[in-house]
């Protein structure tokens, strides 16, 4: 059994993954305080916590559908911020719809 395969069984535990929903929590929490020191920390932290909460809760994924549809720019920048799979479908399909040329990454 390799690293991910034991990664992935890992994060089915409920009690894993209620700690690492908690934890991302937690980040979030955390992220305006790391913010007050100089660099970009709370951003990062943030990022963290937020993909944290999304990986590993149901209801915060809902809360996140429900924010992008009232702010779907906003909701792009944090597609392109977390870079998930599906935001880059999505600005792919965007982009032939509109006739804009795709650009390489």
């Amino acid at each position: 059994m390799d690293i991910r395969s034991r990664w992935l069984a890992l994060g089915r535990i409920p009690a894993v993954r209620t700690g690492l929903f908690v934890l991302g929590v937690i980040l979030i929490l955390l992220a305006p305080v790391v913010g007050a020191l100089p660099g970009p920390g709370g951003i990062i932290v943030f990022g963290a916590g937020l993909a944290l909460t999304l990986k590993y809760s149901e209801w915060a994924k809902r809360q996140y559908v429900r924010f992008k549809r009232k702010h779907p720019n906003k909701g792009r920048w944090t597609d392109w911020g977390l870079r998930r799979g599906s935001a880059r479908r999505r600005e792919a399909r965007r982009r032939k719809q509109s006739g804009i040329e795709a650009l390489d990454d």
